[in-house]
């Protein structure tokens, strides 16, 4: 397939949620190829090994149906892993007011590097547009399943909830 209709859409998703999840539908429909790039950051403390965070996406791609895209981890700059796969864009999922500066930063940078890649910028429809990985891990240690079925997808739950409970058990653990 021509990499004129390939993206890359890059991220932690640790762990995906729901407005991630609507941004991969909308670029979905855009290309023709969508990869959704597990970043992998030693400076940064997952939940989630970038194993767990593929196999998490592609259960949620399964339960949705959707065909035409795939995960994969990378590391190092992203503009970099995309003109490597031959993408010709970076989708960014961006929340209202929070991301946008520093997002445009990284574009430009991005374009400087790459001038042939374009950035795409999706904002998650308006109920998850403030859904970030860091909100799901503050609930996760302080409510019911039902509440992150509200931010997650299905096969997330579970799995939150079981990270959740190690972590906090390892912390009564230290503490002791």
């Amino acid at each position: 397939m021509s990499s004129r209709f390939l993206a890359v859409y890059p991220g932690s998703f640790d762990p995906i949620t729901l407005g991630h999840l609507n941004v991969i539908q909308r670029a979905s429909r855009l290309f023709d190829r969508l990869v959704v790039a597990v970043g992998v950051n030693s400076e940064k403390s997952p939940w989630f090994n970038p194993e767990e965070r593929c196999a998490l996406i592609q259960s949620a791609l399964d339960e949705l149906g959707i065909k035409n895209v795939e995960t994969t981890t990378y590391e190092g700059l992203t503009v970099r892993f995309a003109k490597k796969l031959g993408a010709r864009a970076i989708v960014r999922g961006v929340r209202p007011l929070t991301d946008v500066p520093a997002e445009l930063t990284i574009m430009m940078a991005n374009r400087r590097m790459e001038p042939d890649i374009e950035t795409l910028f999706l904002i998650a429809d308006g109920e998850l547009a403030h859904v970030s990985s860091s909100l799901i891990k503050e609930i996760a240690g302080a409510e019911e399943d039902c509440a992150l079925e509200q931010f997650l997808p299905r096969c997330a739950v579970e799995a939150v909830k079981k990270k959740a409970a190690e972590r906090n058990l390892a912390r009564l653990q230290n503490a002791r």
